[in-house]
């Protein structure tokens, strides 16, 4: 099967039709129309076989994994998504991996009205690249810079699932298949927190998503808002398989500097607490209050209200360690 063949038999098929795309997969670009006073966001995220997914990962779950990391940048930013440009490159076409690939890709395009509108398919070592767009009312996206002294932090969900299984595919720790199957589904199959960035676009001062580790992200908000932090630790949000795992001591280490999260961290104000709280409450999230900011320009991490010390910084490419 050739490239075009490719396309149209995988691509092009899908259910979402948004009215405000104007002319999508076909010709050299894609045109769309924004309505007035809203402003654009845009995000692009690649995935690499061995680096972000284990290779023996499903198609399905590349697909949905593909999508709903660029959905969760678009999340973090107070926006909702709208469009995305999908490029990829393959080793060989196999009719079955792509079917799951899209299946998977194209089930959470649906479930946020997202439409695929361009792209590119290319032979060689696979990898996936989505460039996403989102939409919210002119200058009321979210961004890191905005955190204060002062500021509450919290986070959504719970932490650490996916670094755990991370963890178990290369060293078993895990004996309860149960189990097991509850952290790979994290890994495999993360949530954007889509909703709950759009409720926190009237509170939030900063928002970041959850990928490289909470401690590493909450230090890009950190250094963009020229702040510090206190993280509580016995606060951090741990998941009811984290603490039957038996491996509670490591429970904390996954949690903040494993990644693959893909919840949202944020920082609210005292004014906006109540109001924030209530508007997540009705959004059916979970949000769990973990520190907050102060002026030190530095990160501290506190346990039982003494002082511990920090260890790990997150995952980073090129990174020496």
């Amino acid at each position: 099967m050739k490239e075009f063949e490719l396309i149209k038999n995988f691509f092009t098929e899908q259910v979402v039709k948004r009215k405000d795309v104007l002319l999508g997969i076909g010709d050299d670009c894609a045109v769309v129309s924004i309505a007035e006073n809203q402003d654009v966001v845009v995000t692009t995220d690649t995935l690499v076989a061995g680096v972000h997914f284990p290779l023996g990962t499903s198609p399905k779950a590349i697909g949905h994994k593909a999508v709903a990391v660029n959905l969760s940048d678009i999340a973090a930013m107070g926006a909702k998504p709208s469009w995305i440009s999908l490029a990829i490159t393959l080793p060989e076409v196999n009719d079955d991996w792509l079917t799951d690939f899209c299946a998977g890709a194209f089930e959470l395009c649906e479930y946020y009205n997202v439409q695929l509108i361009g792209g590119d398919t290319t032979q060689g070592p696979l990898s996936i690249t989505i460039t996403a767009q989102g939409l919210t009312p002119e200058g009321k996206y979210l961004s890191r810079s905005g955190a204060k002294s002062g500021d509450w932090l919290y986070v959504t969900g719970e932490l650490g699932d996916a670094a755990l299984a991370l963890r178990h595919l290369k060293e078993p720790l895990l004996t309860e298949d149960a189990l097991i199957e509850q952290v790979q589904r994290k890994l495999d199959f993360p949530k954007p927190r889509v909703l709950a960035g759009q409720a926190l676009r009237e509170y939030a001062s900063a928002a970041i998503d959850i990928s490289d580790g909470l401690l590493a992200d909450l230090g890009h908000i950190c250094q963009a808002s020229s702040v510090g932090a206190n993280v509580v630790l016995d606060a951090v949000p741990l998941s009811e398989t984290m603490t039957k795992s038996q491996l509670f001591d490591d429970a904390i280490n996954y949690a903040l500097n494993g990644g693959d999260d893909y919840e949202l961290l944020f920082t609210v104000s005292e004014d906006n607490k109540v109001g924030m709280e209530t508007a997540l409450s009705h959004a059916g999230v979970k949000i769990t209050c973990i520190g907050q900011m102060n002026a030190s320009q530095t990160i501290s991490t506190t346990l039982n209200n003494k002082p511990v010390p920090i260890k790990g910084l997150g995952f980073q490419h090129f990174s020496t360690k």
